[in-house]
């Protein structure tokens, strides 16, 4: 499988960076503390050149492989790995299912795991980067295929992570199909498990439902085609 090129990601980001932030500014009620993942999956390491360079330092990827090859990618660049938070330092987020037989791969180089399912997750996780910081990720679809822990398996699954020795920092949602108010009482959802159970990050959003989102008490936003234009197809 393979993605036909399009026009380079360069053109016009910096056009499409402004109107993210210009939505993030008039959906949130405090935008300087909304965190912008920018997701490069389907992107070449480009994209992801283009975010550090304009100081988007988190970056989000949905499949082992590539986070690997474009953290190998940048560090040969001496963007070096992911370390913390420092200014040009890439802090990647990994965005997808997590596959325990590839946590090993990642472990060296994902500093946030959003989409935590299941204990088993954690736990293969845990024995190889004790500390890690997981999202939870909640099921606000209840469509097959969707994943995510059903909302009221999250306390105990967020309990038995943290005996894990994870830094259990927030909750994660995927909106459902549709147009973006059908994501709403999935993310208020979400807002309220978060308050209850004291976890101060929630992952909601994306390109379509940011406002939505955002409005809904969302901390953390992850954007892909708003900030670098459309994926190529899957060709092959």
């Amino acid at each position: 499988m393979t993605r036909s090129s399009l026009r380079p990601v360069a053109d016009g980001f910096q056009e499409r960076l402004d109107e993210v932030r210009s939505r993030i500014a008039a959906a949130s009620r405090d935008p300087a503390s909304v965190r912008v993942v920018a997701v490069t999956k389907g992107f070449g390491v480009e994209a992801a050149r283009l975010a550090l360079a304009a100081g988007l330092t988190e970056l989000g990827e949905n499949y082992a492989d590539e986070l690997v090859v474009k953290a190998g990618q940048l560090a040969g660049d001496g963007a070096g790995r992911p370390a913390g938070d420092g200014a040009g330092q890439p802090v990647w987020h990994f965005l997808g299912s997590v596959q325990r037989n590839k946590v090993a791969r990642l472990a060296p180089l994902v500093s946030w795991w959003q989409g935590v399912r299941r204990l088993e997750e954690g736990r293969a996780i845990a024995r190889r980067h004790p500390g890690s910081s997981v999202l939870v990720q909640v099921d606000v679809a209840g469509l097959p295929g969707r994943g995510g822990c059903p909302p009221d398996e999250v306390p105990e699954l967020v309990a038995a992570l943290r005996d894990e020795d994870l830094a259990v920092s927030g909750l994660m949602a995927v909106g459902p199909p549709g147009p973006p108010a059908a994501s709403r009482a999935g993310f208020a959802l979400v807002s309220s498990l978060a308050d209850t159970l004291a976890l101060p990050v929630r992952s909601m959003g994306m390109s379509d439902d940011l406002e939505v989102a955002l409005a809904e008490g969302s901390t953390m936003v992850r954007v892909g085609r708003a900030l670098f234009g459309e994926r190529a197809p899957v060709t092959g």
